[in-house]
Formats: C-alpha cells, structure tokens, sequence
C-alpha cells in the first residue's frame, strides 16, 4: 500500500485481554431493530407479489421499514414496543404468526441493537426462529469474537483474504488490531468503518424507502461449485432468461445486482448501473461477467448465484445511443429473431449453447 512494507498482526494469545466493544446503547442509542428472512414453503426464490405483501405486513407494525431484496428487511420497531406493548422479540413473534397465516411464509428473525447486529443474528437463525442478541457488551462480543472476518457486513471474499493475510481471521482479532494497523491495510475510512463494526456498532439506520421494481433469477447448484466456469455458465443462463422476460414485458433494467451464496450460508452482494437503461442480454452477461469477476473468488465453495435487474422502466421510454458497431446490430437482431421464435415454441426451443446442462 503505497511502497509502504506492512507487517503482518500477530496472533491473539489464547486468554489475552481484549478491549470489548461498546454497546450499541452507547454507539448512538439503543434502537430495537429486527432483521426479518422470509422463507417461502416451496423450494425456490420468494415471489416479488408475496415479497411486497410481507413488507406491507412489516409496515402495519413500524412505518420504518427497509426493504432487502430479494427476501429480506430491517425493521426500526422502537414505536411498535411502545403501540403493541411487547418487546422486540414480542414484535418479532407477532410478525412471524401474521407472515405464516397470510401468506404462508416462515421467517427468521434477528433482533439486536443495530442493523448490522440484526443482520448477523438473522443469518445463523433457522426458519421459524427468533433470536435475540442483547445489548450487552460482554454478550456482543463473545457472539462476534469466534465469527470469521467474512461474517461482518461489509466484508467480501477479497477484504476477507487480505485480512487473514495479516493474521485477522477473525472478528475478534479484528476488535484486537489497532486501528493505525486496519487503516494502513484498508485505507483510513473503510479501516475505521470495518474497526467499529467489530466492536458490534452500526450507526446506520433503517432507512425506509419504496422497493425499486426489479426482476430476478436464482440458479442452485446440485453440489457446492468450486469451479469459476460453471459459474460463468449459470449467470449466461439466468441473463439470457432475464432478458428475454424484461424484452418479453416491455421493460428495461437500469442497474444489475449479483448475489453469490456460499456453503457456510453468507452471501455476497454486488450492484453496478448501466451507463443507459437495457434490457439487452450481451450488456447483461457482460456486467454479470464483470461483478463475479471483481469478487476475486477461487476456491470459494458456492451454493447458488442470482441476478436481479433493478429500477425497472418502459423500454419505449428509452433512449439509445445510436452506434456504426455491426456487431452490436447484428447481436439486436438476432436477439430479436430467438425472442420470435421462444414466444412460438417455448422459452427452451433455442438458447446460448455454452448454457446447456447447466447443473
């Protein structure tokens, strides 16, 4: 980093003293926040129908709701303890019952201090189980300290690599490191963010917002997939099916989101915008290409990878820049002649070969 030669941080001793982290009551107030999973009973992505349903739900409870596509959200329920007279976990029991008898939908629920904290409680929380995280700091940092770097919100598979490079492996090293050594390795502002963050602070809050429209695709792998071009291969197939559906509904996709769960339940998130609004699948596969390249995974065991195409619009609306590529041309109508022939022999008459027996 800079010409400048680090030295890997030591281990932590077994029993070494550890300065722990400050409540999250002292990191800018405590605020009961909950992080709720939707897990739909069938196998498969949540429906985006149900999806909005359920934040509605969310929003008959606290008007400050977060939407986390595809099947997640944070809830601000500091009103809601106080109108329903329950306590977090209450509030959070309460929601689970409304989920299961309107929609049929079990949900996990994290509820801590904080979002971040939310989050992480959410995430080890099977269907069907509310766990609850206390704010305390002897409570916060045992829940942390044995946690792998990657298990902090922030933290890709890359940071996570160089950070075990200098012996911070895990959280709680990470808490141990002083700040000056987590700030040459990261850079001053992303050291001092991932140095809270480690203490168990977030003073991020629940931002309510209304859920961009967006289109999406999973694809699970039979076993855990170690090998970059079978991944590669999965995201041609979900873009050629997403474009093919935003083509098929008349709209366009201003932004593109990956999603890569691991074997160990964490996952990834990667967003990038388009430079205009598309819905043509080579700009799709190309920045799909682009986001799974960046992550720097090798061999990172992977569950499943999604795409989601964010801040849907009319594609008749849509400017775009005209070009003398014949190439780019060509590719339109060729794009133009499959979607003919899927709407009249099925989505699976023609297809990119490389995408065949994806698995």
């Amino acid at each position: 980093m800079n010409g400048r030669r680090l030295t890997p941080v030591p281990p932590l001793p077994e029993g070494a003293p550890v300065r722990r982290p400050r409540p999250a009551a002292e990191a800018g107030g405590e605020t009961p926040v909950l992080c709720v999973h939707f897990h739909p009973a069938a196998d498969g992505p949540l429906d985006e129908e149900i999806y909005d349903g359920l934040l509605a739900l969310l929003a008959e409870v606290t008007p400050v709701v977060q939407a986390l596509p595809p099947a997640a959200a944070l809830a601000d329920v500091r009103g809601a303890t106080r109108y329903f007279g329950r306590d977090p976990a209450g509030i959070a029991a309460l929601l689970r019952v409304r989920s299961l008898a309107r929609y049929g939908t079990d949900c996990a629920v994290g509820v801590a201090a904080n979002p971040m904290l939310a989050r992480m409680a959410a995430r080890d929380a099977a269907p069907g189980t509310v766990r609850v995280l206390p704010a305390d700091e002897d409570e916060v940092a045992a829940f942390l300290a044995r946690r792998p770097a990657a298990a902090l919100h922030g933290v890709g598979p890359a940071t996570a690599r160089t950070l075990c490079a200098y012996g911070l492996d895990s959280v709680g090293r990470i808490a141990a490191a002083p700040l000056p050594a987590l700030q040459r390795i990261l850079g001053a502002a992303a050291g001092r963010t991932l140095h809270e963050r480690a203490r168990g602070i977030d003073p991020t809050p629940v931002t309510p917002e209304a859920r961009a429209r967006s289109m999406g695709a999973e694809h699970r792998f039979a076993t855990d997939e170690l090998d970059p071009a079978h991944r590669r291969r999965a995201l041609l197939a979900l873009a050629d099916g997403l474009g093919a559906r935003l083509r098929e509904s008349g709209q366009a996709a201003r932004g593109l989101t990956l999603t890569v769960r691991y074997a160990d339940g964490s996952a990834t998130t990667r967003t990038r915008t388009f430079a205009e609004p598309t819905a043509h699948t080579p700009e799709l596969t190309a920045v799909a290409y682009d986001l799974h390249g960046a992550l720097g995974l090798q061999r990172a065991r992977v569950r499943a990878v999604a795409l989601r195409a964010e801040g849907l619009t009319d594609a008749e609306g849509v400017p775009h820049q005209l070009t003398f590529d014949a190439a780019d041309d060509k590719a339109r109508r060729v794009e133009a002649a499959v979607d003919r022939a899927r709407a009249r022999f099925g989505p699976s008459a023609v297809g990119p070969a490389a995408a065949l027996h994806v698995a």
